[in-house]
């Protein structure tokens, strides 16, 4: 049984538990050496994959997946992540990405205009194709990623299903729950349906939990007066992103989810041009030293 479960972010819907496995958990083991952590095996590791539920049926890869333009970018959720995504982009290099300027459409920076949204998305996906974190992506992927973070914010049933898969992958063994991009909120929203689970250390990486009303505000459960809740039983939350991640809007989770005993440990580090790469961040020393104190089981 495995110490550590890993719940990976967007984007892998044609992948699988042990495909994943075998570049997750290296990387992870390299990077808790790095740290004078305790030796690992492969086996120390389970990753809780729930890509299938966001698979279109009948397909068997990515050629399968519609071929989103922006036209598909219709719904006021997936324009207003995308547009906020925009902005940080913009605050980050506004040497190379334009900043946001809807002037001149009936769309105020609300995305709230269904006329103006063809017009806004066009110029948001030019954008973010100029920013060094999401050059080279194609817009059919980020617009996909865009229905995968509302999908499961919003369909209880796709909502309901996924935990199911984390729930079934955590033992009496499991100690550290880590959770990349997408997979932050949902290893925090399972640590938060299940204080009862042995897992005393979160870990959340290149995690938009932050962002405002699209996804902070729509957690499991409701903050209270702008708090969110502790997750669980956990005595330790390291909270990793890199300062040019695009996707972790809110770079500091610490003031969020504030607890009497303890505190989230917001920590920058540097993946180079891969900024969201759960690879890179597992490699990097501070994530193995964080994992290394969850198994320690660091206290409050």
């Amino acid at each position: 049984m495995a110490a550590i479960v890993i719940v990976h972010g967007v984007g892998n819907q044609y992948l699988g538990k042990y495909t994943l496995h075998s570049s997750i958990a290296p990387a992870l083991l390299d990077g808790v050496r790095l740290a004078d952590g305790p030796p690992l095996k492969p086996d120390d590791v389970e990753v809780a994959f729930y890509g299938h539920w966001f698979r279109p049926p009948g397909t068997t890869s990515a050629k399968g997946e519609p071929a989103y333009a922006h036209r598909d970018v219709t719904d006021p959720f997936e324009t207003e992540l995308l547009l906020a995504l925009w902005r940080e982009a913009n605050r980050l290099e506004p040497d190379r990405v334009p900043a946001p300027d809807l002037t001149g459409t009936a769309d105020t920076g609300t995305a709230r205009s269904k006329a103006a949204v063809p017009y806004s998305v066009q110029r948001a996906l030019y954008a973010l194709s100029r920013s060094s974190f999401l050059s080279g992506v194609a817009d059919r992927f980020l617009i996909g990623v865009l229905k995968q973070v509302h999908r499961y914010l919003t369909d209880d049933l796709v909502r309901d299903s996924v935990q199911q898969e984390i729930a079934d992958c955590v033992t009496p063994e499991t100690r550290v729950l880590v959770g990349h991009s997408l997979g932050s909120v949902i290893a925090y929203e399972a640590l938060c349906a299940h204080p009862e689970w042995p897992v005393t250390a979160l870990i959340t990486i290149g995690s938009p939990l932050g962002i405002p009303n699209l996804v902070f505000d729509r957690l499991r459960p409701a903050p209270q007066a702008g708090r969110g809740a502790w997750p669980g039983g956990v005595r330790s939350w390291h909270n990793l992103c890199d300062r040019r991640d695009v996707v972790a809007l809110a770079k500091r989770l610490a003031p969020l989810f504030p607890d009497p005993r303890s505190t989230v440990d917001d920590v920058l580090v540097d993946n180079g041009w891969r900024a969201h790469a759960l690879e890179h961040h597992l490699t990097a020393a501070e994530t193995g030293a964080a994992i290394a104190e969850g198994l320690a089981g660091g206290a409050r």
